[in-house]
């Protein structure tokens, strides 16, 4: 099993930043991947970002490339989203969620919420 606890969300006027952190723990050698996902109130569960733990391959949203930024600490098992020039649409509950070869992401947080006020 694999736990994550994301940190970092907040209300933030629109043009600002904020850095999101997912910490894993437990069965951590089997991470594969690692990504951000967000709701909106209404809406379905969309993918963010994700980093290949090996290597560190990152792939974005259309809505967030150039704004959002994924890296990872590999000694502290962490994932960090910085996300810059934040919108009102990207106001959301932000997901973390981890998964090993050959599988989805099976493993997710509880949420951060991040508000974007105009």
């Amino acid at each position: 099993q694999v736990q994550l606890v994301e940190s970092g969300g907040g209300l933030v006027q629109a043009g600002g930043s904020l850095r999101l952190s997912c910490a894993a723990s437990g069965r951590t050698f089997s991470i594969y991947v690692m990504g951000w996902f967000r709701q909106a109130p209404g809406k379905e569960r969309e993918f963010v970002a994700r980093i290949r733990w090996s290597g560190g391959s990152t792939y974005y949203a259309d809505s967030v490339k150039g704004r959002f930024t994924i890296s990872r600490d590999n000694a502290k098992t962490t994932v960090y989203l910085q996300m810059n020039s934040l919108k009102p649409e990207d106001t959301a509950v932000y997901y973390c969620g981890a998964g090993e070869v050959g599988k989805g992401y099976d493993y997710w947080g509880q949420g951060t919420q991040v508000t974007v006020s105009s």
